[in-house]
């Protein structure tokens, strides 16, 4: 505790996180509230991210159930090319294939944040099980990461995907935050996100980088959640 002028000041709390950079030349992540119609969502749902990292780690049960990140997104290109789908029909059989057309982002970074089993992830990510990808499977993705410092303060919003509760800046989306293994269920939320950047200030996330980039935790994305197991 430090006394300055009279005034009493507690030391500011820092914290040490995994900083996950992936980067990707092409994804695509398709809006799953639109059956029938292949939309686009400006940005990965945090089922997709958790996905991905289960991978890595070689499968759920190598994930620890409580797993949480931060995360911000960019992309500096989009497009349309197309895509052939084998749907099937109302009993469940295979149908002529058909062309449609499907959007993607181009040359994006996605990077994460997560403070709790930092030496496991740098494991996981150094050599990861699976390959990594990002959205459908043929869109690979790699991964570097760093420890950094986060220090309790306030930060700019930019491209961090949030909770929708600490922002109004942004795209509302209604996203998947997890899936159970049998994908019977999903858990749904609601996030904002800013494709061009958010510049507004945020200050009941908790947590900054040296960047200035404000760090806000999403839902627990573990399955676990699902079948009575208790995560926080």
């Amino acid at each position: 505790m430090d006394v300055t002028g009279g005034v009493v000041t507690s030391p500011q709390a820092v914290a040490e996180a995994l900083e996950i950079a992936v980067t990707a030349p092409v994804v695509s992540f398709r809006n799953p509230l639109y059956a029938g119609v292949q939309a686009g969502l400006p940005c990965p749902p945090p089922a997709t991210i958790g996905g991905m990292l289960a991978a890595a780690a070689g499968g759920w049960k190598q994930v620890p159930a409580g797993l949480r990140f931060a995360a911000s997104f960019t992309a500096t290109g989009a497009g349309t090319d197309v895509e052939t789908y084998h749907p099937l029909d109302a009993r469940g059989r295979g149908t002529e294939p058909t062309p449609k057309d499907r959007e993607f982002l181009a040359w994006v970074t996605l990077t994460l944040w997560i403070t709790e089993d930092l030496g496991l992830w740098e494991r996981a990510l150094r050599r990861p099980v699976w390959p990594l990808r990002l959205g459908r499977s043929q869109d690979l993705a790699a991964a570097r990461t760093r420890r950094v410092r986060l220090t309790a303060g306030t930060g700019r919003q930019r491209q961090a995907i949030m909770p929708a509760g600490l922002t109004v800046a942004g795209s509302l989306l209604r996203l998947p935050t997890a899936v159970s293994t049998d994908r019977a269920r999903t858990r749904w939320d609601a996030y904002r996100y800013a494709a061009a950047g958010g510049d507004n200030a945020m200050s009941e996330h908790g947590w900054v980088t040296e960047g200035g980039q404000a760090v806000a935790l999403l839902p627990p994305v573990h399955p676990a959640q699902f079948t009575g197991h208790r995560v926080p």
